[in-house]
């Protein structure tokens, strides 16, 4: 261990006592505040100063660019309309989006994808975001989308999802809110960023909001690990299902009403970690393709006829999101209207109430008018938008495995961060933070933040590498970042797959810990879990999405060389669990089978040959691992490469 993490729990007795929240906290802390003090500023200088590694610091992001004011450029009537296949070419001549003497250092490498485009370097991230743009056939205006859009998006995404580190879609701002939305439902147990942005003005006009918006998109879907639907507009990171347009000509044009920011951009990234919304369980992202379109929005008005009510709720509608007043409120003096509310959930059909206001929320009832509605069989939408209800009601009415009953219960359940209620907010104990703000006599609240992340992410980490899993939870609840990175980019669940417990590499999983997190040098948990052969871990986090395809191949490609060489199956064995292909061939165009042979690895050979390898690949100089095998007269090799 470092003395970073000595000065926290130096006796067994603290350790044992911190875990299982018996001892006074504030105690041990005043007893250590020398020793506080300087493990603070050592790790404030860690992050600050921390040193670059030799391998290559990369993300890379996929663009998909749909339409929207972002790319138009004027006709000759001064009119603006989308221009097919200008955009990029016109990308690739901003300084600002387009390091183009970079790129054209990187043409000399055989691996380089010549389409990609580069961002110059930014001081906010010590890494470098490598970004490639499809560009739709069809450019749309946002008013023109419509359901097959939005899946046909997430399709684009789910195409790509192992390629990538992070997405940004460029779309037009007036249904930006409502395909945010839809894509935060569809895309299940997420674990990368997708970002929705555009602009007011064209990203080619020289007062455009573009720019700023389509860079820093890129930067936090590469550089930042916030595995949600978001929506990047005017400096601020929001929740894609918590967004609303607010402003027709602002530049500010949307806002999160009843949701904080996620990223607020100024002259630093400031990210809001406990903001983000994390997983709950150990799966991987798939992607739900359907969307009902049996769903409508209807605004309760003074004037409003029950025959309106009625004929808006007949087949093929089944669902209906209701705005009412206030905290939840209609006429209660209108009995032909819950009528016909009621009669139409006797049939099926879901209710969701949710309130007009702009903020606040549809609470449990306070008023007559409220508790008239609820009785009806109207369920509370609580603080969710137009557009998050709606797109959340026709994600859940096309699970038709489903009954009705288990829809109603999704759809009062907090299952995106789309809505708040009680079961929502967490309780933290701030017992240790008020003891670090007294001990070390810490006024400003940010100084405060910084200094308690630092500290319980040390604390976290002692009680990983002391296998303790009370300690381990204590400190998540107490607030410790799950995905916190060290100066190396090595997160909490690295250090725990070193370790090797698996029980407590499942209680991080089941707690947000992020399977596709890089190092500096590029190393994913998995990669981490093939270096230790433990093919328990990697199987748990093949289960949570893990996957090789994004990794760069020149470690998977020599790791497997070596084995093959070395006739390590144990090591094949787990690349293969892992999802590598043996068959995959190094610079002279040799694959592990010719690696096996030239070895005289009978071994390694017949575990290749039992796994289906090719036989036939031929290397630079045209040899098959057959032709290897008889040049060197190795006849057991010879004869198990003819059967």
């Amino acid at each position: 261990m470092s003395n970073e993490n000595n000065f926290v729990l130096n006796g067994h007795s603290e350790r044992d006592s911190i875990s299982n929240g018996s001892c006074n906290v504030s105690t041990i802390i005043e007893a250590k505040v020398k020793k506080a003090r300087s493990f603070v500023e050592l790790t404030l200088l860690n992050t600050s100063n921390s040193v670059k590694t030799v391998g290559r610091n990369e993300r890379r992001v996929l663009v998909l660019y749909t339409g929207g004011t972002i790319g138009m450029v004027k006709n000759r009537d001064g009119v603006l309309i989308p221009q097919k296949n200008a955009f990029e070419n016109l990308i690739r001549a901003y300084p600002q989006l387009h390091d183009n003497m970079f790129w054209r250092h990187r043409l000399s490498e055989a691996d380089f994808d010549t389409s990609l485009l580069v961002l110059p370097e930014a001081k906010e991230l010590d890494l470098r975001i490598c970004y490639k743009i499809i560009e739709y056939d069809t450019l749309l205006d946002s008013s023109n989308m419509t359901e097959a859009e939005w899946i046909k998006i997430a399709e684009d995404i789910m195409k790509y999802y192992e390629q990538y580190d992070g997405f940004v879609v460029l779309h037009g701002t007036d249904t930006l809110s409502y395909t945010a939305s839809a894509l935060s439902f569809m895309f299940e147990n997420i674990g990368k960023a997708i970002i929705l942005t555009g602009s007011q003005i064209p990203i080619f006009e020289p007062r455009s909001d573009g720019v700023d918006n389509f860079v820093s998109s890129l930067l936090i879907a590469g550089g930042l690990n916030i595995p949600e639907v978001t929506v990047f507009f005017g400096s601020k990171l929001f929740r894609g299902n918590r967004t609303r347009k607010i402003s027709v000509n602002n530049l500010f044009a949307f806002d999160s009403p009843n949701c904080v920011p996620l990223v607020e951009v100024g002259i630093d990234l400031e990210v809001n970690k406990k903001a983000i919304f994390k997983p709950t369980v150990i799966e991987k992202c798939h992607l739900h393709a359907k969307m009902s379109k049996n769903v409508g929005l209807l605004r309760i008005f003074p004037s409003i006829s029950s025959s309106v009510i009625k004929a808006f709720c007949q087949p093929p509608i089944e669902g209906v999101v209701l705005e009412s007043y206030g905290a939840g409120n209609i006429p209660s003096n209108r009995d032909d209207v819950f009528q016909e509310i009621a009669a139409a959930v006797k049939r099926g059909v879901i209710f969701v109430n949710i309130t007009q206001c702009t903020t606040g929320s549809v609470v449990i009832p306070l008023y007559e008018t409220g508790r008239l509605i609820a009785e009806c069989g109207v369920i509370s939408g609580y603080d969710m938008t137009p557009e998050a209800a709606l797109t959340k009601l026709s994600y859940v009415l096309s699970k038709t495995e489903l009954t009705y009953q288990q829809k109603i219960e999704m759809m009062v359940t907090n299952i995106r961060g789309e809505l708040t209620n009680t079961s929502s907010i967490a309780i933290e104990d701030s017992t240790l933070i008020d003891a670090l703000a007294s001990s070390l006599n810490i006024q400003s609240p940010k100084k405060l933040i910084e200094v308690t992340e630092k500290v319980f992410n040390a604390l976290l980490l002692y009680a990983i590498d002391h296998d303790d899993s009370r300690a381990v939870k204590k400190m998540l609840d107490m607030g410790a970042d799950v995905n916190a990175q060290n100066s190396e980019g090595r997160t909490v669940l690295h250090e725990a797959i070193l370790k090797g417990n698996v029980p407590i590499i499942e209680y991080l999983l089941k707690n947000g810990a992020n399977v596709h997190l890089k190092t500096r040098c590029g190393e994913t948990p998995l990669l981490t879990a093939i270096h230790k052969d433990n093919r328990t871990v990697i199987t748990l986090l093949k289960q949570c999405g893990a996957h090789l395809a994004s990794v760069d191949t020149k470690p998977v490609a020599e790791m497997l060389s070596l084995a093959a060489r070395s006739g390590v199956v144990e090591k094949l064995e787990s690349l293969r669990i892992a999802g590598a292909d043996l068959n995959v061939s190094d610079e002279i165009k040799q694959t592990p089978l010719h690696k096996a042979v030239l070895c005289n690895n009978q071994d390694v050979v017949k575990y290749l040959l039992r796994h289906g390898v090719s036989r036939d690949v031929t290397d630079v100089l045209g040899f098959t691992p057959l032709d290897c095998a008889e040049k060197l007269k190795y006849e057991d090799i010879i004869a198990m490469l003819k059967q």
